[in-house]
């Protein structure tokens, strides 16, 4: 029987990537971790020895606890968190079991820019329209909830990177940007690990959409459309990405689950 406060690697790679996903906390002692240093996508790293840490961090939220094989570790300090009303749960076999998952991606720690007070920092040019957009609600729903993203002007973004020790993205000549035929958004994907099939197919229509390729994909218009919407709509970036994370987190259930579905009307109509 199933313990109450577990939960299995299917259950939680299909929790991963939406607004209400868990809080996913890495407890792997150094050695296990060093051994194989990736991440489940959404994790950070956290001492086991760090209750107090751990809660203020938490600050209510529920969360998953991931160790090397789902032992003693996991187990212990979820119960321990939900004794103190946070609801915790475990992942079955821990990082093993993830490993092991035919199609859970896996991020490369060595991939994720250093930490600057707490969160990565990220620069780019400012009046986003699809990739600066869509780049920063992939980083946040997969690799860093807490990203920070600094919208400057375009000859401004490398001096503000150096200055505050930001990574610059989605600018000419810098790692994290266009490379060929693919987009940023493509970039990330790749260096990330996060090859799944709802992201590929999503890449695909911000690629479309981004590059002036709406053949690729019939839905870049309507994203097109809806970004230029809500450009005009928003003078301040930060309110627009947060409207903007909205706006792809509908997309990425369409890419996960949805694109089968069609609409027409009446609904009764005989084909």
């Amino acid at each position: 029987m199933a313990a109450p406060n577990e939960i299995t690697v299917p259950q939680l790679l299909r929790r991963i990537g939406l607004p209400d996903a868990p809080v996913i906390v890495d407890i792997s002692i150094d050695p296990d971790f060093d051994a194989d240093p990736f991440l489940i996508p959404g994790s950070f790293r956290h001492p086991h020895t760090d209750l107090p840490g751990l809660t203020s961090r938490l600050a209510g939220r529920p969360c998953a606890v991931v160790c090397q094989k789902g032992l003693k570790l996991s187990q212990g300090l979820a119960a321990w968190l939900r004794s103190d009303g946070i609801a915790a749960e475990y992942l079955q076999g821990g990082k093993y079991a993830w490993r092991d998952h035919a199609g859970a991606p896996r991020i490369p720690a060595a991939a994720i820019p250093a930490h600057v007070g707490g969160s990565t920092l990220w620069v780019t040019r400012h009046r986003p329209k699809i990739d600066r957009i869509a780049c920063p609600w992939l980083i946040r729903r997969f690799v860093d909830p807490g990203a920070r993203f600094l919208f400057v002007s375009p000859a401004q973004v490398e001096g503000v990177a150096d200055r505050y020790g930001a990574t610059p993205f989605d600018i000419e000549g810098t790692f994290w940007s266009h490379r060929g035929a693919d987009c940023t958004f493509d970039t990330m994907l790749a260096e990330f690990g996060l090859r799944t099939t709802p992201l590929d197919r999503l890449a695909k229509v911000v690629r479309a959409a981004d590059t002036n390729r709406h053949d690729l994909a019939p839905e870049a218009a309507g994203l097109l459309a809806l970004s230029v919407g809500l450009s005009r709509q928003f003078r301040d970036d930060t309110e627009q990405l947060a409207a903007g994370m909205a706006l792809y987190d509908a997309l990425y259930r369409w890419a996960r689950d949805g694109q089968g579905e069609g609409h027409d009307w009446p609904g009764d109509r005989a084909p």
